[in-house]
Order: C-alpha cells, then sequence, then structure tokens
C-alpha cells in the first residue's frame, strides 16, 4: 500500500509537484494551502483579472438578492457555497469539510445592509469579510471562491488530465454556479478523475493561485494596522469579536488596510507546496550531526533523526517529493523512516522503478556507531509492495565487512538493493547543495553505483 497516496503516484503519472501547474491532490487528506482570490485580482493573465471579476459579481450578487427581498435564496446560495470538497484544499483528514449554518450565511449577508459602501457598491474583494465576521477564515474564503469558479476549474482539470494522462470518468458534480442564472446547478457526466476510495470527483487548482494565507486576512489587519487603543483600552478587552464591532463601524479603517494590500501587490505570491532550507541552514544542521555522539545518550537519537529529517527532504528535492515522515516498530524497536515518493524524473530514479518496483523510496535512520545484521533485516522486511525492493540506510559510519556481505547476498537471492549513507556522504549531499552545481541525489546514485559493483 503507498504511503500517503497522491493522484499521479496512484495513476503511475511520472511527474513531480514542481513540475505541474496544479496542487497534486491527496485521496485521503486535504492538501494544506487555499485558493487567494486576490491572486486573481493581481495577476498579469486577462483570464484571471476576468476570472477575479466574475467572482466578485457572483458574490455581490447575493447582496441584490437580499435587497431585492430574496434575503432566502442568498441565504441558501452562500451556503452551498461554502464548502468545496472535490477540491481537496485545507486541512481536513478526510476532504469532506462542514458548510456554515443559516445564522452565519445571513450574518455574512446583513453586510450589505451594515455598511453603506458594500449596500452602494458591493465588495471589491469578498475576502473583507473576514474582517467583520467572526468565524470566518481562510478555508472559507478559499471554499467559497472555489464553488463559484467551479466551472473554470473542471475546464482546467480535464486539460490536465489530457496532457498527463490521468483517467477520467463521468460522475456527477454538485454546485455549479451557473452565471446566467446567478444560481447553483447541477452537471451530470462531467468527465472527472475520482477518488477510487468512494468513487467522487476531484477537481484540480492552480498552482499559482494558492497560498498559505491570504494576502487578505484578520491576523495580517490586527498585528499590522488595527487601531487597537481605539477598539479597547485594555488588553482584556481586545477580542477578536470587539475589533470586528469596531470594524463594521469604521469602514475607513478597512478600507485603508485594503488599499495598502493593493499597494504592495507585487509583493503578493503563491506559496510553494515544500520549502527547501536555506543552504546556510543545512551546514548547520550538518554541524550539529557531526558532533553528536551515536546512541540513545541525552536523546541524540532523536536529534539525528530530526537532522536528518529536515536535510534530506530539501536536498533531495524536486528529483524526490516527501512524502511522510513515520515511526515504526520492527520487534519492539522502534525505527524512524522518511518516505519519498519515486518522481521517475532521472534514470537513476526510473532504474528504480523499473528493476525494483519502488514507487516510493524508503530511507531508515540510524545513529548507531556500527550497523548490525538485525538493522540490514529490519528494513528488508520492509522492502515490499509499492515500496519496492529499493532503500537506504542513513547511519553514521560504513557497513562492517559483514553486514555489507549481508546486502550482498539480499541482492543476489532477492534482488534486493540497500545502500548506506554515512556522515561523509550528507556531507558531501550538504557541499553539493550549497554550490547548487549538481543534485544531492547524485551522491545517492554513487552510492548505489558502488553497491553494484560488489554485487555478484
Amino acid at each position: 500500500m503507498l504511503i500517503r497516496p497522491r493522484l499521479t503516484d496512484f495513476h503511475g503519472i511520472n511527474a513531480a509537484q514542481a513540475d505541474l501547474d496544479f496542487a497534486i491532490p491527496f485521496f485521503d487528506e486535504d492538501v494544506p494551502l487555499y485558493l487567494d482570490p486576490f491572486m486573481l485580482w493581481r495577476s498579469p493573465s486577462q483570464q484571471d483579472q476576468m476570472l477575479h471579476t466574475g467572482l466578485i459579481n457572483a458574490f455581490n450578487h447575493l447582496g441584490t438578492l437580499a435587497k431585492s427581498g430574496n434575503q432566502a435564496q442568498a441565504v441558501s446560495t452562500l451556503i452551498l457555497a461554502s464548502e468545496c470538497d472535490e477540491v481537496g484544499l485545507g486541512t481536513s483528514a478526510r476532504r469532506k469539510g462542514k458548510r456554515i449554518g443559516e445564522e452565519k450565511a445571513s450574518e455574512i449577508i446583513s453586510l450589505f445592509r451594515r455598511i453603506p459602501q458594500y449596500e452602494r457598491a458591493g465588495f471589491r474583494h469578498f475576502e473583507e469579510i473576514q474582517l467583520f465576521v467572526d468565524g470566518i477564515s481562510k478555508d472559507r474564503v478559499s471554499d467559497i471562491a472555489c464553488n463559484f469558479l467551479k466551472s473554470f476549474l473542471i475546464d482546467f482539470t480535464i486539460d490536465q488530465c489530457n496532457r498527463l494522462g490521468v483517467p477520467i470518468q463521468p460522475v456527477d458534480v454538485e454546485n455549479v454556479y451557473d452565471y446566467r442564472a446567478n444560481t447553483f446547478v447541477k452537471h451530470t457526466g462531467v468527465t472527472l478523475p475520482v477518488n477510487p476510495n468512494d468513487g467522487s470527483p476531484i477537481i484540480f487548482v492552480p498552482r499559482r493561485w494558492l497560498r498559505f494565507v491570504p494576502w487578505l486576512s484578520y491576523e495580517d489587519y490586527f498585528h499590522h494596522y488595527c487601531p487597537q487603543d481605539e477598539v479597547a483600552h485594555t488588553p482584556e478587552e481586545l477580542t477578536r469579536v470587539s475589533v470586528l464591532n469596531y470594524n463594521r463601524d469604521h469602514y475607513g479603517v478597512v478600507d485603508a488596510y485594503v488599499k495598502a494590500k493593493e499597494r504592495t501587490a507585487a509583493d503578493c505570491v503563491n506559496d510553494p507546496l515544500f520549502s527547501q532550507m536555506p543552504a546556510m541552514s543545512a551546514r548547520r544542521a550538518l554541524a550539529r550531526i557531526k558532533k553528536l555522539p551515536t546512541g540513545k545518550t541525552d536523546g541524540a537519537d532523536r536529534e539525528y533523526e530530526a537532522l536528518i529529517g529536515k536535510l534530506l527532504p530539501s536536498m533531495l528535492y524536486p528529483q524526490l517529493d516527501f512524502a511522510q515522515e513515520q515511526a515504526r516498530t520492527d520487534d519492539g524497536v522502534s525505527i524512524r523512516d522518511l518516505i519519498f515518493y519515486n518522481t521517475r524524473s532521472t534514470p537513476f530514479l526510473q532504474e528504480m522503478m523499473d528493476d525494483y518496483g519502488s514507487r516510493q523510496i524508503t530511507f531508515e535512520i540510524k545513529n548507531v556507531r556500527q550497523i548490525g545484521r538485525e538493522h540490514v533485516d529490519q528494513l528488508n522486511r520492509y522492502l515490499a509492495d509499492e515500496l519496492g525492493r529499493f532503500g537506504v540506510l542513513v547511519t553514521r559510519n560504513p557497513l562492517q565487512r559483514a553486514e555489507m556481505t549481508r546486502t550482498i547476498n539480499l541482492w543476489a537471492g532477492q534482488r534486493k538493493a540497500i545502500v548506506v549513507l554515512t556522515d561523509a556522504d550528507i556531507e558531501q549531499m550538504v557541499e553539493v547543495f550549497h554550490s547548487k552545481q549538481r543534485a544531492p541525489l547524485e551522491v545517492v546514485l554513487k552510492k548505489y553505483v558502488e553497491f553494484r559493483r560488489e554485487c555478484p
């Protein structure tokens, strides 16, 4: 079974996250990013700007409905827009969210009457609702935007699937916004990728629109723009609710904040799913590793695991996408692994797939003076199924002859390959990472070539 499966890995698509225009969806959890509507507003693309205009018009139509006596329709439409499970963005562990209730939706709709500027001209950035209504944050903003943009996102998903060869099949999609009827409708027979766990449709979101926190957010406003002394004279009175109430009666403060953020729009960029650590930080981590004793003294084993757990994902990216750090137990021994998706983006990685069936690659971390037979056997037992028959032991010193012979015999008898990265190899990877002349993965390749030379 794949560890933390993604759509591309499940379908055998050879693609690294860094090379794709969308965030690769997981089947069992959300991607921890959010669609930020401001990214469309500040985009140089006319298409993105037009999509933002359509998004804002759709949201402001809720105010038109309410003012024309159709409050109930406005509320029900907003409730439908408040959750978008198909895109799988956020922090849910099950790709399932919960819509807002009627009371919260009514509170949002009331802003079109409560604040004169919205009553007269509507919103220019609907993310501003975060600054007036408690319980509304980045996840709601993202889901509302995704639902109003769902028709475009469906077309984007189909195009990306056709380019990559991702299987698609006819499914029904709920709550697709019809801009002519200004309402949500159901589309039947839409060809989309599906979640193999439950057959639900999956929709991609352009990576260029994704951020961890929206450019306009309550937290940013509170810490950098909110006139806190005017809101409350004592810290105990400065609650989120008090700030939101103040904003409703002092729209000029919010307007000044939005205009300031618009002026600095050039600084608003999308966030990557994974950020590499700086080269100097990698060198500092290496220096700490070299000073650590072997074994468990003063928690040296945990510190070694933590440092390696930070170094390797950064140094092996983007050739290997980091999947998960996990602990497992073998014969009562706690073992720390780093699991990577095999992108097959280099001849070496393709060979790992072709010869060893490694759809994912395991790095087992051992802070011991010498690797023993039991350590080799533990990793050997783990190398099966989608993890394949190639693994890496990360430890302090080279294998002694008996353990090296053990790994060679495993290759000869079971065609399993286990290579070892020592402190010296990690140091070489850090130097390569710092120089940016070559990929640190080449050090792993070198160790594999040396291993194969020893094999019969």
